[in-house]
C-alpha cells in the first residue's frame, strides 16, 4: 500500500525504473524476434502482418514506455537531491504522472492480448493508420494509450520546470547548477512545448478513427502530409528530450571519474540551450522526399547541419574534461566513455542525412535505421546505463558489482556495434527498412546474420545487468554518503539511500560543484542554511492511482464504442479531482527528535 499511495520522489523514481525496465525487456524481446526473422533470406519465423506489429510496438514501446520512464526514474531520484530540495514542487502531480504513464503503457500493450495490435509503424503514418486502410482496433490502442501516457510525461515536464526554478537551495544560482540538472531543466521545457503537439495530432487521428472526422482522410479533403508535419514537430524535439538528459548524465560521470571540474561549463550550458532551440527548427528533414520543394528542403538542411555545432562543443568539452584527469574506469565511466565515439558516429550519419539530395538515396533504407539506433541506443541507452550504475548506491544504498558491470558493458557495447554498424552498409546496398523478408544473393545475407548475432549479445548484456541487480539485492545496505569518494554535487552529502526528507537542514551552496568545493577546504559536511527544525512533508494519496484507472477504463470505452463505460471511467477520474479540490491536505510534520531516529535508522 505504501508504494501505491506514495508521493515521495525517491519511491516514484524507483517505480518509474521498475515499469521502464519491464517495458524495456518487452521492447527488447520484440527486437530479438525482428532480428531472428531477418537472420536469413526468405525466413518464415513470423508472418508479414506480425512483423509489422512487432516493428510498430518495438519502436513505440522503446521510445515512449522504456526510454522516457527510465529517464524520469533518474530525474526523480536525483534532481531534488542535486538542488538541495526536500521533494519536487508538486508531489501529488508527480505520483499522478507516474500512474497515468503506467496505465497508458499497459493499455497499449494489452493490444497483444486483444488480438488487434498497432501495425502502421511507430510514426503511425496516415492514410495507413486511418480508418480506410486500418479498420481494426490496433491503431486505436496506439492513439489512446499514448494520449494517456503522454499526460504523465507532460505533468512531469511541468513539475520539474517548477521544481528547478523554485526549489533550489540558497546560493544555488542557475550558473552553479550541476549539468544533469541543467539538462533536465531544458528537457522539461522541451516536453512542455512538444508534447501538446503530439496530443493534438493524436486527438485528430482519434476523431478520424472513432467519429469519422476528415483531418487526414484524403478522399474527403483531408491531408496525409499534415499528420507528418504534426508528428515530426513533436517527433524531432522528442529525440532531444531523450538525448539531453543522457548528455547531462555523461557530464556528471566523466567529471566525477576524471576528478576534474567539467571543462567549459558555461559553453556546455549554452550549447544545451541552443540544441533545444534548434531542435524545433528541423522537423521537416524527416520529410525531404514528400515534395516540399527546394526552398524548404534547403532551409531545413542548413538548420539540421547547424545542430552539429553545439553538439560538437559538448563532445570536445567531454574530451577536454577527460584530458589530463586521473581517470577511473568504473562501469559507469566505461559507459560514459563508450558513449562519446558512438554518439559521434550517430551524429556524423545525421549530418549525411541532413543533405537533402543525399537523403533521397538514404531515405527509408537501413542506413536511417543504423543512424537513429546509434543516436538512441549508442547515446541514450548508454547514458541510462551510466546513470544507473553511477546513482545506484545513492538510490538503494548498495554498490552494484563492478565485475558483472564490466561484463554488461563489454557484451552490450560489442553487441551494439555488431548489430548496427553493418546496417549502414545494408542501407547503402539498398535494403529498405520495414521489410519482413528479402531474396538471397543481393549481398544482404552475411550482414543480416552479423546483425542478429549482435542483437543476442546485447540481450546477454541486459541479462548480466539484471543478474547484477538481483545479486546486489541480497547484500546489506552499506554504501556511504559519497561511495565514489569523488562526488561533486549535493546528492553525495546525505546518506545512501536518503532519508524521507532528504536534507535535515537545507545546505548553503557557495559555488559550482558545491560538495567538491567544501571537501577541498577540508570540511566534512555542507554548511547548513537553516537551523534544525520541524520538517513539513506531503501526505501519501491513493487518488492518483484511482484517477489513472479511471482514464484506463474510459480509454477502453471510447475504443469499443461503449460510451457508458467511457463515461464511467471519466466519472471516476473527475470524481477524484473533485475530492482532491474540496478536501484540504495539509501534510504532516517530522519533528527534530524523529529526524535523529531517521538518520540513525
Amino acid at each position: 500500500m505504501d508504494w501505491l499511495t506514495t508521493v515521495d520522489h525517491k519511491k516514484i523514481g524507483i517505480l518509474y525504473m521498475i515499469a521502464g525496465g519491464f517495458f524495456f525487456l518487452i521492447g527488447g524481446l520484440e527486437a530479438i524476434i525482428i532480428r531472428v526473422q531477418l537472420m536469413k533470406p526468405m525466413n518464415d519465423v513470423v508472418a508479414g502482418d506480425t512483423f509489422n506489429e512487432l516493428i510498430t510496438m518495438h519502436g513505440t514501446t522503446m521510445i515512449f514506455l522504456a526510454a522516457m520512464p527510465l529517464l524520469f526514474a533518474l530525474m526523480n531520484a536525483v534532481i531534488p537531491l542535486q538542488i538541495g530540495a526536500r521533494d519536487v514542487a508538486f508531489p501529488f502531480l508527480n505520483s499522478l504522472g507516474f500512474w497515468t504513464f503506467f496505465f497508458g503503457g499497459l493499455l497499449l500493450n494489452l493490444s497483444w492480448f486483444a488480438g488487434t495490435v498497432p501495425d502502421a509503424g511507430w510514426t503511425s503514418y496516415v492514410p495507413l493508420a486511418g480508418p480506410t486502410f486500418n479498420s481494426g482496433h490496433g491503431v486505436d490502442y496506439y492513439v489512446i494509450g499514448l494520449q494517456i501516457a503522454g499526460i504523465g510525461t507532460l505533468l512531469g515536464g511541468i513539475n520539474f520546470m517548477a521544481t528547478i526554478i523554485n526549489m533550489r537551495a540558497p546560493g544555488l544560482t542557475f550558473m552553479r547548477l550541476p549539468m544533469f540538472t541543467w539538462s533536465i531543466f531544458i528537457t522539461s521545457a522541451l516536453i512542455v512545448f512538444a508534447f501538446p503537439v503530439l496530443t493534438v495530432g493524436l486527438v485528430a487521428i482519434m476523431f478520424d478513427r472513432l467519429f469519422q472526422a476528415n483531418f487526414f482522410e484524403v478522399a474527403n479533403g483531408g491531408s496525409g502530409v499534415l499528420w507528418e508535419h504534426i508528428f515530426w514537430v513533436f517527433g524531432h524535439p522528442e529525440v532531444y528530450i531523450l538525448i539531453l538528459p543522457a548528455f547531462g548524465i555523461i557530464s556528471e560521470v566523466v567529471s566525477t571519474f576524471s576528478r576534474k571540474r567539467l571543462f567549459g561549463y558555461s559553453s556546455m550550458v549554452f550549447a544545451t540551450v541552443l540544441i533545444a532551440f534548434l531542435g524545433f527548427m528541423v522537423w521537416a528533414h524527416h520529410m525531404f522526399t514528400t515534395g516540399l520543394g527546394p526552398v524548404a528542403n534547403g532551409l531545413f538542411s542548413i538548420a539540421t547541419m547547424l545542430i552539429a555545432v553545439p553538439t560538437g562543443v559538448k563532445i570536445f568539452n567531454w574530451l577536454f574534461t577527460l584530458w589530463g584527469g586521473s581517470i577511473r574506469f568504473t562501469t559507469a565511466n566505461l559507459f560514459g566513455i563508450g558513449f562519446i565515439p558512438t554518439f559521434v558516429m550517430g551524429g556524423v550519419t545525421g549530418v549525411m542525412l541532413a543533405s537533402a539530395p543525399a537523403d533521397f538515396q538514404y531515405h527509408d533504407s537501413y542506413f536511417v535505421v543504423a543512424h537513429f539506433h546509434y543516436v538512441i541506443v549508442g547515446g541514450l541507452v548508454f547514458g541510462i546505463f551510466a546513470g544507473l550504475h553511477y546513482w545506484w548506491p545513492k538510490m538503494f544504498g548498495r554498490m552494484l558489482n563492478e565485475t558483472i558491470g564490466k561484463i554488461t558493458f563489454w557484451t552490450f557495447f560489442i553487441g551494439f556495434h555488431l548489430t548496427f554498424f553493418v546496417q549502414h552498409f545494408l542501407g547503402l546496398l539498398g535494403m529498405p527498412r520495414r521489410v519482413y523478408t528479402y531474396l538471397g544473393g543481393q549481398g544482404y545475407d552475411d550482414m543480416n546474420m552479423i546483425s542478429t548475432v549482435g542483437a543476442f549479445l546485447m540481450g546477454v548484456g541486459t541479462i548480466a545487468f539484471l543478474l547484477n541487480v538481483f545479486i546486489t539485492w541480497a547484500k546489506p545496505r552499506n554504501a556511504t554518503n559519497d561511495p565514489w569518494e569523488d562526488g561533486r554535487s549535493l546528492e553525495w552529502t546525505i546518506p545512501s539511500p536518503p532519508p524521507e526528507y532528504n536534507f535535515q537542514q537545507t545546505p548553503l551552496v557557495r559555488g559550482y560543484d558545491a560538495w567538491w568545493k567544501e571537501k577541498m577546504e577540508g570540511k566534512t559536511a555542507m554548511t547548513p542554511a537553516e537551523p534544525i527544525g520541524s520538517i513539513h512533508m506531503p501526505s501519501p494519496s491513493i487518488l492518483p492511482l484511482i484517477m489513472s484507472i479511471g482514464l484506463f477504463i474510459a480509454g477502453f470505452g471510447f475504443m469499443y464504442d461503449h460510451l457508458l463505460v467511457a463515461g464511467g471511467g471519466l466519472v471516476i477520474t473527475f470524481g477524484c479531482m473533485v475530492i482532491r479540490s474540496l478536501f484540504d491536505d495539509h501534510g504532516y510534520h517530522i519533528e527534530p527528535e524523529d529526524q535523529e531516529k531517521g538518520v540513525k535508522a
